[in-house]
Formats: C-alpha cells, sequence, structure tokens
C-alpha cells in the first residue's frame, strides 16, 4: 500500500517528535510511506473559525500533495474528520473525493486497515490515562461513547494493551472534552482553561502518570493546564508508545 503521511502544522512547529514517531511506527509495519514536502495545513483553523472559503487554497494543495496515494495517514484525529466531513470550499472532483474517502487518522488506520495489535518492540511501564478527543471520539468514532449508552469499545486502548508493562488508569469522566476545541479555546478562554483543569485533574486523581492521546491538540491544552495548576502529569502521544518509546 503506497501511503501518504500529513503531519499537521502544529505538529510539525511543536511537536515533531510525534511525526517521526508515525513515519517509523509506519514504516516498522511494512508500509510505503512518503512525506510530500509541499503540504502545509488541511485548512481546518479556518473552516473552524467560520471561515470556510478562506480554506479553500489549503485544501486545494492538500489534494495536490495526496490524490495519488493509496491512503493518507495522519497522527490527528480532528484533521482526519476535517478531510473525510468538512473538506467542502472547493469544487468535489473526484481527486477530491478520492482524498476524503482514503484519509485515516493513525490509530483508525492501524486498527481498522492494517489490523495490527502488537506492538513486539513496545514496552512502556507507566500508569496512563487514555484521552479521545471529541473528533476521534464523536467524529470518527473510535471508541464508545457513554451518551449513547452503548456497549463499550475503544480502539486506541485495543492498540495500547498490545504494549509490555502499560497499565491504565480510568478517569470518572473519561470521555468529557477538555476544552481544547480549536477556536473555542481562545474565544472562550476561561470556560477552556476550567475544562482543562478538570480534565488533568481527573486523570491525576485516578492514579495516572501520562496522558496519552492521538490528538497533541488536547495535549498541549492540557500539558498547559497542568503545568499551571501544578499538577505532576506527563504527556505523550500515543504514536510514539506505539513506536517504542519508554518515557
Amino acid at each position: 500500500m503506497k501511503v501518504g503521511l500529513f503531519v499537521p502544522c502544529y505538529i510539525d512547529a511543536f511537536y515533531p517528535r510525534v511525526g517521526i514517531a508515525t513515519l517509523e511506527l509506519l514504516e516498522r509495519l511494512g508500509q510505503q510511506v512518503d512525506y510530500p514536502l509541499e503540504q502545509t495545513c488541511c485548512g481546518q483553523p479556518m473552516a473552524n473559525s467560520g471561515c470556510n472559503s478562506d480554506a479553500a487554497a489549503a485544501e486545494a494543495l492538500f489534494v495536490r500533495n495526496f490524490e495519488r496515494f493509496d491512503a493518507i495517514v495522519m497522527p490527528s484525529g480532528s484533521c482526519a474528520h476535517h478531510v473525510r466531513d468538512h473538506f467542502d470550499a472547493i469544487p468535489q472532483t473526484d481527486a477530491v473525493r478520492h482524498v476524503r474517502a482514503h484519509t485515516y487518522e493513525l490509530v483508525e488506520f492501524l486498527h481498522d486497515v492494517l489490523k495490527v495489535r502488537d506492538f513486539p518492540w513496545a514496552e512502556f511501564p507507566h500508569t496512563v490515562g487514555l484521552h479521545n478527543s471529541c473528533g476521534t471520539l464523536r467524529a470518527l468514532r473510535t471508541a464508545s461513547m457513554s451518551e449513547l449508552g452503548e456497549p463499550p469499545f475503544s480502539k486506541p486502548m485495543d492498540l495500547l494493551s498490545g504494549v509490555r508493562g502499560i497499565r491504565f488508569a480510568t478517569p470518572a469522566r473519561p470521555d468529557e472534552c477538555c476544552g481544547f476545541g480549536g477556536t473555542f479555546s481562545v474565544a472562550e478562554e476561561a470556560v477552556s482553561a476550567r475544562m482543562g483543569l478538570d480534565k488533568v485533574r481527573d486523570h491525576h486523581n485516578a492514579g495516572a502518570e501520562y496522558i496519552v492521546s492521538a490528538d497533541s491538540s488536547c495535549i498541549m491544552h492540557q500539558q498547559g493546564c497542568a503545568e499551571r495548576a501544578g499538577i505532576p502529569l506527563r504527556f505523550i502521544h500515543i504514536a510514539e508508545i506505539l513506536n517504542g518509546a519508554r518515557e
């Protein structure tokens, strides 16, 4: 399978190790991965701000970069959600439809397409609390939603269970929003900060040493909340654990 790797702009700027871990992990799993060097942003920030037409140039560039791949994989639930469900600032050509239909967030690509369950090189001897972003939970459906009362399932937990030594802490409200919400955290900063503080306290009270997530945007927000409040938590992207990080 010919895989195109998209590294979101905020990961490229603040968490480049997540992009590197994603590339290394996909190559460990035998995938032929290419990283188009002209990639920039998927257009999500503009669309989230209500300026959908301003996302057109970013979306068009994204399609030019990735239309040739069998699968487009990215370590970000929110970006995958934007491409799949809101990529409509440009005409819906065959190339655009192909890109939208073949875009995957990393966890769902590993779980649903490659069907990987074991990571023999990975060991993480720590207690982690899993944070599912709203995008992965309620749009991509990588885990069950408590408000639906449906049978529980969790694709990221299935993957993490294949890592030696890992232990799990269960917060009291495991699928509550952390308050990041893209531009919400700017427009409603007081509410956002309190939601983030509640989230990190919940994980800390449950005994977590680390919070792990498939979205670095949520990690970034929660890390800031934890540091400001003096809560001794560490933060890591799921790609880093699955790729063999020990801390």
